[in-house]
Parts: C-alpha cells; sequence; structure tokens
C-alpha cells in the first residue's frame, strides 16, 4: 500500500480550472487531444481511480461538475497517486454548455451507454479530438448529456452482471482510444 501513494504529495496544488478555460486547455494539449468528462461521479475512491488513470492514459484534462459530484479531497488524491495533481481538472457549472464549449473547439464528443442499440467501442472511431463522457454509478450519464454527444458507444458485456465499475469502464475506454491511436 505504500508504493500505491507514493506519487501523493499533499503539498502539491491541485490544477483546477472553469469551462472559460477550455480553448487554452486544448490548444496547449496539442493535436487530437483526448478528454474524459464526468457526469456525476459521487464515490471519491472511483474518481481517485479515474484520475489515476487519466494521467496514465495522457488525458489532457478531465471534466468534473461542480454540482452532484465527489469532491477533490486527500481522500481523491490519495487514490489517484499524483493524477489529481497531474491532470487539470475542469469544474463544469453546467455540463450541457460544456460540452458545447468542447464542439466549439473542434472536439468529438462520444458517451459511453449501455443500450444494446449503441455501438460497441471496438466499432467506434475513438481517434482525432476527442472526449468521452463516462456517467454516474448506477445511472450512467444523464438524459441531456448523451443528446448532447455527437454518438454513443457501449462496453459489451457478455457475463450475468450488468455493467462494470466506472473507474474500469473508463480504463477500458482511454486505453481503447489510445490503442486506436498507435499508441505503443
Amino acid at each position: 500500500m505504500a508504493r500505491e501513494n507514493s506519487h501523493y504529495n499533499p503539498n502539491v496544488a491541485i490544477r483546477k480550472y472553469d469551462e472559460s478555460d477550455i480553448p487554452q486547455l486544448i490548444e496547449a494539449a496539442g493535436k487530437n487531444p483526448l478528454i474524459l468528462v464526468l457526469d456525476g461521479i459521487q464515490d471519491p475512491h472511483n474518481l481517485g481511480a479515474i484520475l489515476r488513470t487519466a494521467d496514465c492514459a495522457g488525458v489532457a484534462f478531465v471534466v468534473v461538475t461542480k454540482r452532484h459530484s465527489a469532491p477533490v479531497t486527500e481522500t481523491v488524491r490519495r487514490i489517484a497517486c499524483g493524477g489529481a495533481e497531474s491532470v487539470p481538472i475542469v469544474l463544469a457549472n453546467n455540463l450541457r454548455n460544456t460540452l458545447d464549449k468542447l464542439k466549439k473547439c473542434g472536439v468529438w464528443i462520444a458517451g459511453t451507454s449501455d443500450h444494446k442499440t449503441s455501438n460497441s467501442i471496438y466499432n467506434t472511431d475513438l481517434k482525432g479530438s476527442l472526449a468521452i463522457v463516462m456517467g454516474a454509478e448506477g445511472e450512467g450519464i444523464r438524459h441531456l448529456t448523451g443528446e448532447t454527444c455527437d454518438f454513443l458507444f457501449r462496453i459489451p458485456m457478455l457475463g450475468n452482471v450488468p455493467c462494470l465499475n466506472v473507474s474500469v469502464a473508463t480504463g477500458v475506454c482511454l486505453f481503447e482510444a489510445l490503442r486506436q491511436r498507435g499508441v505503443r
């Protein structure tokens, strides 16, 4: 357990931004940024694991809703193992407006869905400037969030359990995007 928290440093500030900073963050990210959007993640352990995974996958920045989401606490920071300090976090007042702002900057919005009619992640193009939207534990992405997405995709589920933990699903999505982008 000591190794898992070895990159956590409570003296390092979290890089927090708001929606107005999105164009600058996208420009700083360079060509074809991969962005992660979290729609109401409430469990601090999930948020920490997601931030850790986002850092490992080279995500340009993470968008988190200000309301109905876990705040970035010391617990989140410890679970993130440095990810909370290294990945910029945009705090969104209104997620739909934030997604529209991303679109205006040339970013495609891909929402995750458990609907059988959604394309499989493995048949979905995750290259280019892309924001992947992950939904809350249990409910998934909200209806209006899904409507704002350019397209929806799902992770195929073959067993009896209906869904993955959101932090695990985030890892599957981000690393499939990296695979498609030819990251080796």
